[in-house]
Protein backbone atom coordinates (compact mmCIF):
# COMPACT_ATOMS: atom_id res chain seq x y z
CA UNK A 1 0.00 0.00 0.00
CA UNK A 2 1.54 2.91 -0.82
CA UNK A 3 1.95 6.22 1.54
CA UNK A 4 -1.00 7.73 -0.36
CA UNK A 5 -3.23 5.07 -0.16
CA UNK A 6 -2.80 4.89 3.96
CA UNK A 7 -3.10 8.57 4.27
CA UNK A 8 -6.55 8.70 2.44
CA UNK A 9 -7.58 4.96 5.10
CA UNK A 10 -6.27 7.34 8.17
CA UNK A 11 -8.44 10.07 7.04
CA UNK A 12 -11.57 8.23 6.39
CA UNK A 13 -11.03 6.55 9.79
CA UNK A 14 -11.23 9.84 11.27
CA UNK A 15 -13.82 11.10 9.51
CA UNK A 16 -15.89 7.63 10.44
CA UNK A 17 -15.06 8.15 14.20
CA UNK A 18 -16.10 11.58 13.94
CA UNK A 19 -19.58 10.72 12.64
CA UNK A 20 -19.62 7.88 15.32
CA UNK A 21 -19.17 10.87 18.29
CA UNK A 22 -21.49 12.97 16.90
CA UNK A 23 -24.08 9.93 16.46
CA UNK A 24 -23.21 9.47 20.37
CA UNK A 25 -23.88 13.05 21.30
CA UNK A 26 -26.81 13.31 19.46
CA UNK A 27 -28.49 9.86 21.14
CA UNK A 28 -27.41 11.64 24.78
CA UNK A 29 -29.99 14.55 24.01
CA UNK A 30 -32.74 13.17 21.71
CA UNK A 31 -35.70 12.21 23.41
CA UNK A 32 -37.70 10.89 21.02
CA UNK A 33 -37.57 7.26 21.17
CA UNK A 34 -37.88 6.36 17.08
CA UNK A 35 -35.37 9.54 16.80
CA UNK A 36 -32.88 7.75 19.16
CA UNK A 37 -33.40 4.43 17.17
CA UNK A 38 -32.42 5.84 13.97
CA UNK A 39 -29.29 7.46 15.29
CA UNK A 40 -28.18 4.20 16.60
CA UNK A 41 -28.96 2.69 13.35
CA UNK A 42 -26.48 5.58 11.87
CA UNK A 43 -24.18 5.04 14.57
CA UNK A 44 -23.63 1.09 14.03
CA UNK A 45 -23.36 1.82 10.57
CA UNK A 46 -20.27 4.04 10.62
CA UNK A 47 -18.96 1.94 13.48
CA UNK A 48 -19.32 -1.10 10.60
CA UNK A 49 -17.56 1.40 7.80
CA UNK A 50 -14.72 2.09 10.70
CA UNK A 51 -14.17 -1.38 10.52
CA UNK A 52 -14.23 -2.16 7.21
CA UNK A 53 -11.19 0.67 6.62
CA UNK A 54 -9.61 -0.72 9.60
CA UNK A 55 -9.12 -4.12 8.09
CA UNK A 56 -7.41 -2.59 5.23
CA UNK A 57 -4.64 -1.09 6.86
Amino acid sequence: MSPKELQYIEDALGHEQFLKSQCQQAVSQLTDPELKNCVNQLMAKHQEIFSRFYQLV
